[in-house]
């Protein structure tokens, strides 16, 4: 069972930070091509509190990886169209083909958690959600698809500090609104609503893997390596080996001699 009152505490900023994430990065982007190689694909999936560093997150994960082989899709309110159908639509139709990764910043759960908890959903409809979001999540992996699942805590003084921090700076003010302080006023409700959430849906084939965030330098390190071990378990990372034809193209060309 999870408890987010486990993940309060933090880590301590690591040591050598710069150099654990420029050697997790080198790994990830390895990882990536590997998936682009052998046609695998990959759903990432952050979730978390307001000012949480899901963001900066995905940013440091992502930072090595070839453009066209991947997306990130921030989620926000649904838009018309997408309120004409039903709500796992929006997040069916980005589902990553073969050679791809799809990074969801914010989720499905939104109807388990911001809609419960303002009332966007009926009671009826968020406590169906939770089987819905079960079977969506096996429709992923009968796909082929490895999913990833992480949720960003951070204490509320944490919280409090990282928006002031915002509104403090000219350049930050635009990621806080009305809408964090609206979220921040109801915190004891989406803790139940967490806590339901991880209840009902962390199973045994989808787990969740919750980040202990108030330091984000060893948060970020906890979060990449947990993406990198995992989508590294579900590809062959053996590279491929030279096309004997494009070997020989270089060959004619300019005079390619392999090295090793």
């Amino acid at each position: 069972m999870i408890d987010l009152t486990d993940y309060e505490c933090g880590g301590k900023s690591p040591k050598h930070y710069k150099r654990d994430l420029e050697r997790l990065q080198a790994r990830l982007e390895r990882i990536h091509v590997a998936h682009i190689e052998h046609d695998a694909h990959a759903v990432i999936m952050v979730e978390g509190w307001d000012a949480a560093g899901k963001g900066g997150m995905i940013e440091r994960m992502t930072a090595g990886w070839d453009q066209r082989h991947f997306e990130v899709y921030p989620i926000g309110a649904p838009t018309a169209e997408e309120k004409r159908h039903d709500y796992l639509w929006r997040f069916r139709i980005h589902l990553p083909p073969p050679r791809e990764i799809t990074v969801f910043d914010r989720s499905w759960y939104g109807r388990v958690l911001v809609e419960r908890v303002e009332g966007f959903a009926s009671e009826a409809e968020w406590q169906r959600a939770y089987d819905e979001i079960n079977a969506f999540e096996a429709e992923i992996q009968a796909m082929g698809i490895t999913l990833v699942k992480l949720f960003v805590h951070i204490t509320q003084d944490e919280q409090d500090k990282r928006l002031a921090k915002r509104l403090d700076n000219p350049w930050k003010r635009w990621k806080t609104g009305a809408e964090d302080y609206r979220n921040r006023a109801k915190r004891d409700e989406y803790c139940a609503a967490m806590h339901d959430m991880f209840a009902q849906t962390d199973t045994e084939n989808a787990p969740w893997f919750v980040v202990a965030g108030n330091d984000k330098k060893s948060a970020r390190i906890a979060a990449l390596t947990h993406v990198a071990d995992t989508l590294e378990a579900a590809v062959d990372m053996n590279p491929p080996p030279r096309d004997p034809a494009v070997v020989a193209l270089a060959q004619a060309a300019f005079g390619y001699e392999p090295k090793d």
